[in-house]
């Protein structure tokens, strides 16, 4: 039923729904139908309804009319739907039998002093002889310079439109833009780190896009490139399953892949790896070496003659010719789809202490939990936020509890900067692994941190 906000929330919007979310700490915002109180989702709210509402069998986050089930069943946005060519359950999932992969995770809360300054010196030790320090890369690209001097563009979006320009600055230098390539955005929410690469390249030819992303996003600015000679594809799957070799533009085309990436989160960017570099292959023993294409051989390759179709498969295995991935939150990574399971082992740690510096490296960007606040406080004040705004509140920080002896013997910048190793020593072993596959790869500070406190672009090129 409707409950009355008794913290002083404004009432519902005119022409919006009278139902008082409490967990969101306001009013519905759903449009209700002419001569209406409350919208469809809450309308058992309404004690003069005659019909009932209940939950969705197939998504019990939404109800539905009882009367009209069968109807909605065959309609349901969460009606599971025939699986795409390129889905492999589990692909680049990792691991499944190692027994260290089913570890007790210990809270950091529930860890002595002692345990964590024995985890803390491990963790240096690791460190050690490492570039703990990312080399400078804030750059910009002219294809931004129109949007980032726009007054209309507030500042959140600012902040967006210099990581988005640094980004494409450094692949600009690093020779990742130009013609006949295929860019594989992971991740790609609406797509708007493709759509400022597509802005930068209109004049070059045969350059395409694939949009991966598990969800259903709303305002996808791929949809303005319909009409453009670049072509866009969106592939709506979770990376853990998707197998890019079967998706037919990389079938046909034989491009060279770039994969890139704005704050691909967690086990994102270890799956995103997999899903170039392993090919979803059980046996490392039968596993051939992923195929590398210096993007200035590529030129070379154009005035070869045409490949029969009949061979495009023996031709092109993946072709992966450079990432650009910014990193985040690392807090939401995982030992099973960890890349970098070897580099740890060479050090002498394990999923355990994966597991604590994973918990740990939530420190490095505590100051998040100001945007999650913000993002709270304008929700209980009925102001309404923009997409981009909800899309930043989700790279918060951990829930993770600072234990009280920890809290009074370490300060708050030493417990940063304990975050900022974990968070390196995690990366590292992401650069051992591309090291390891043939590829120069690098750790570079993208963006300043007041701009946003994930600022690291993991980059790769073919040696």
């Amino acid at each position: 039923m409707a409950e009355t906000a008794s913290d002083g929330v404004a009432g519902p919007l005119p022409g919006r729904c009278a139902f008082y979310v409490v967990k969101k700490k306001r009013y519905c915002k759903m449009v209700v139908g002419r001569g209406k109180t409350f919208c469809g989702e809450h309308a058992n709210a309404d004690k003069e309804s005659e019909r009932k509402r209940i939950p969705c069998p197939l998504d019990p986050k939404h109800t539905v009319f009882e009367d009209s089930l069968a109807k909605h069943l065959k309609k349901c946005n969460s009606k599971e739907k025939p699986k795409p060519v390129y889905y492999v359950k589990d692909i680049n999932a990792g691991s499944i039998n190692e027994e260290e992969d089913a570890v007790d995770e210990v809270s950091i809360a529930d860890r002595t002093k002692e345990e964590l300054d024995d985890l803390i010196g491990r963790m240096k030790t690791a460190l050690q002889g490492l570039s703990i320090k990312p080399v400078s890369g804030i750059l910009s690209h002219p294809a931004l310079n129109e949007a980032l001097s726009d007054p209309k563009n507030g500042n959140f979006a600012f902040k967006h439109l210099k990581q988005q320009a640094s980004i494409l600055g450094n692949m600009e230098a690093l020779e990742l833009l130009g013609p006949h390539r295929c860019y594989v955005e992971f991740g790609a929410g609406k797509g708007k780190l493709s759509h400022w690469i597509h802005v930068a390249l209109q004049k070059a030819e045969d350059v395409h896009f694939l949009l991966v992303e598990r969800s259903s996003t709303r305002f996808k600015v791929d949809g303005k490139h319909k009409n453009t000679d670049s072509a866009f594809d969106r592939l709506q799957v979770d990376i853990q399953h998707l197998d890019l070799r079967k998706v037919p533009i990389l079938r046909e085309k034989g491009l060279p892949v770039i994969a890139v990436g704005k704050h691909l989160c967690g086990a994102a960017t270890d799956l995103a790896l997999r899903c170039l570099f392993e090919h979803g292959l059980k046996d490392k023993d039968s596993q051939p070496p992923t195929k590398r294409i210096k993007l200035s051989e590529r030129a070379e390759e154009e005035t070869a003659p045409d490949i029969p179709a009949d061979d495009k498969e023996i031709r092109g295995q993946l072709a992966v010719s450079g990432v650009a991935i910014a990193l985040c939150c690392h807090h939401r990574c995982d030992w099973k789809h960890y890349v970098g399971k070897e580099f740890f082992r060479e050090r002498g740690l394990g999923p355990r202490e994966f597991a604590a510096f994973q918990r740990m490296s939530s420190w490095a960007t505590c100051g998040m939990s100001r945007v999650s606040h913000a993002h709270k406080k304008s929700l209980q004040e009925n102001v309404s936020i923009t997409e981009d705004e909800e899309e930043q509140a989700e790279h918060d920080g951990s829930d993770e509890t600072v234990p009280d002896n920890l809290n009074s013997a370490v300060s708050a910048e030493e417990r940063e900067h304990i975050g900022r190793l974990c968070k390196m020593l995690i990366d590292h072993g992401r650069l051992h692994y591309l090291q390891r596959r043939g590829f120069k790869s690098n750790l570079r500070y993208y963006t300043t941190r007041d701009v946003s406190l994930e600022n690291v672009l993991l980059t790769a090129v073919p040696v």
